[in-house]
């Protein structure tokens, strides 16, 4: 039996997104890109936000982080964090919590690495509000999470820039960095795309102890189903700027009620048995935000489409503990 979703807040979230609504200014006109998104993440968990590109879920982390470009527009909702509401929070104020509570690892290490400065340097920076703490005791600090992220040799990499390290070792300093000062919420825009599948699993192994050592939250952002699989205890699905299915690990895996959820599944490689010369896709492309269709996003590509996607937009169900959908599938369900 499924009943209509019924979001509550809970004072164990680190993150509750209600409502959010972002807005791009282009020249053809405004673009939807995030639509009415309910997220939130529990304290000391790990909640990944999966979906394809186009989906919105960097635009999702960057309004969380405040960092959104100039024509964008945050036209309704709410985002609280540590029970502080972030959008109505003076900038010197949000630049505080920034690298300290709440903190992001981009999915290019050299777009938040400065090129010209050596680590040691861009590590020290960041402790600039420890007044109390001598500079030997910041590049003790620097030294040793370098070393725990497994950076070989911490003291003698102080001096060196960026560009003298591996993309992985460049990652693991960026993570490094990120969580120097133990925030509540570290956010992962994409850390491991870039990355040979080897060093993948060494940075995946390394969040997940690092989560439990710093007893932060982690929001992460992927489009690799193992990946997310492997590290989240709870997965949020999007699709063309909506949250279309959400719950605990197990559910959208093994019991995922959104037929979006149940392709992105079957086009994962790993859940593939038999061999085959093409590997699956989703038909189809994700709709131009431009023109948000009138009943369904999804139902251009929906194989179980049928005359009411096409004239409402469907509604949240819940499906079971922590879990929920949009999908007039389930109001058929609820009405038979």
């Amino acid at each position: 039996m499924v009943a209509a979703l019924q979001y509550q807040e809970h004072s164990s979230n680190v993150l509750s997104v209600r409502d959010l609504s972002v807005r791009f200014h282009s020249p053809r006109g405004p673009v939807s890109v995030l639509r009415n998104i309910n997220v939130d993440v529990p304290r000391g968990s790990i909640v990944g936000v999966v979906g394809e590109s186009g989906s919105g879920k960097s635009t999702l982390a960057l309004a969380v982080m405040r960092l959104m470009s100039s024509n964008a527009a945050i036209m309704s909702g709410s985002i609280q964090f540590a029970e502080r509401e972030l959008l109505s929070l003076p900038l010197a104020e949000m630049q505080r919590l920034r690298g300290d509570r709440l903190t992001m690892v981009f999915q290019d290490p050299m777009t938040s690495l400065n090129p010209v400065r050596s680590i040691g340097n861009q590590m020290m920076d960041i402790q600039y509000r420890n007044r109390q703490q001598s500079r030997a005791d910041k590049r003790r600090k620097v030294t040793n999470m370098l070393r725990r992220v497994g950076i070989p040799d911490p003291e003698r990499q102080l001096a060196r820039h960026p560009h003298q390290f591996s993309g992985g070792m460049r990652q693991r300093i960026a993570i490094a960095m990120a969580i120097l000062e133990q925030p509540e919420l570290l956010i992962c825009d994409e850390p491991t795309t870039a990355l040979d599948v080897t060093m993948e699993a060494q940075i995946i192994e390394l969040l997940r102890e690092l989560r439990g050592e710093f007893n932060g939250s982690i929001l992460f952002i992927s489009h690799h189903l193992g990946v997310i699989a492997e590290l989240c205890d709870y997965v949020v699905v999007l699709y063309a700027g909506e949250v279309v299915e959400q719950g605990p690990i197990s559910d959208i895996f093994h019991r995922s009620r959104h037929p979006y959820t149940q392709a992105l599944l079957e086009c994962d490689p790993a859940r593939i048995e038999e061999i085959r010369r093409e590997l699956p896709t989703i038909p189809g492309d994700v709709p131009n935000l431009l023109h948000i269709p009138t009943g369904c996003t999804f139902t251009p590509r929906c194989p179980k489409v049928f005359d009411r996607c096409r004239l409402e937009h469907p509604a949240d169900w819940a499906v079971g503990q922590n879990h929920a959908a949009r999908c007039h599938l389930l109001a058929e369900t609820e009405r038979g």
